[in-house]
């Protein structure tokens, strides 16, 4: 009867928060901000206005486009849409021109209204002018217009490192220690010393909510905390090691920014046209460049003020 009371109690309280949705948002900001309208672990179900704490939170973020909230047991499912932000479009009656938004070199121009600038071959910083919006005729003069064209460009993105031959890496030892640790709602009960016996060492944290079904968690939570020993060893590389290694830790993290820039659209990829590698060798280390060549888009309208 006690078992069956508490569960009864325990089902009118909110245990645990899913997020889904939110992969550019931290899940703590997004709990923080739910927490002001009280929807929070421990909160009464009944006294959760759901649409006013959606409403509340579209009104605070500007990001986000949509999101939705739903209780199933003691589980808030929230689940979130970015917005896209929309480029800032220039109404066709205006007069504008057209102008780079990136540094590059010019592979194609087509030009549907305006007078080009520039033509195939020449190299264009951000904020060069590309498209004048304007057309001269033998009889008419100026005619001020809306520029319009699609025009490519060869985008030079490139990340340089300085590398030592010599260097001190942590490394793990293969050495660790587990312990163990429960949470009962914002009460914490460790099994364990808080000190660990190693003296360097990472920690990894791993949580999991007790529930009884689906979607009834339970104000329970068991913590498990893993050190893993950490020892610090100098390592010496080759030239030739040291090349390698620099070269492909600095295309990923080029491949990563591209993508970054292109909301993850991995068609970017295709683009690259070209990587080139420059180095120089000193006596103990090694600067190294890598340059990827994108064939790009570039150009966005800019309102003619007079």
């Amino acid at each position: 009867m006690c078992f069956l009371i508490a569960i009864i109690v325990l089902s009118n309280f909110i245990w645990n928060i899913t997020i889904t949705g939110n992969d550019d948002i931290s899940s703590q900001d997004i709990i923080d901000e739910l927490k002001k309208d009280g929807l929070q672990v421990g909160a009464l179900k009944k006294n959760i206005d759901l649409n006013e704490v959606i409403n509340n939170f579209r009104l605070n973020n500007d990001e986000i486009s949509w999101i939705g909230i739903s209780i199933k047991g003691t589980n808030a499912i929230v689940k979130i849409r970015k917005r896209t932000k929309a480029p800032k479009i220039i109404d066709e009656d205006e007069y504008c021109n057209i102008i780079s938004d990136k540094d590059g070199i010019v592979t194609e121009i087509n030009v549907q209204n305006g007078t080009a600038n520039v033509k195939k071959g020449d190299i264009v910083k951000k904020g060069d002018i590309l498209v004048n919006g304007y057309i001269e005729g033998k009889y008419t003069g100026i005619r001020f217009v809306h520029a319009t064209s699609n025009i490519k460009a060869k985008v030079l993105y490139s990340k340089k490192n300085r590398v030592f031959q010599n260097q001190e890496e942590l490394t793990a030892t293969g050495k660790t220690e587990t312990k163990y640790s429960i949470k009962i709602n914002n009460f914490k009960i460790n099994f364990y010393k808080t000190l660990s016996k190693f003296q360097n060492y990472d920690t990894i944290n791993e949580s999991k909510k007790i529930k009884l079904f689906y979607n009834f968690y339970l104000p329970i939570e068991i913590i498990k905390t893993t050190n893993q020993e950490m020892e610090t060893k100098n390592i010496f590389y080759s030239k030739k090691e040291l090349e390698e290694i620099t070269i492909k830790k600095i295309e990923e993290e080029l491949k990563k920014e591209l993508l970054e820039k292109n909301d993850n659209n991995y068609d970017v990829l295709n683009n690259v046209v070209n990587t080139i590698i420059n180095k120089e060798e000193k006596d103990d280390y090694i600067d190294i460049e890598v340059i990827f060549e994108v064939l790009d888009n570039i150009g966005i309208e800019e309102k003619i003020v007079f």
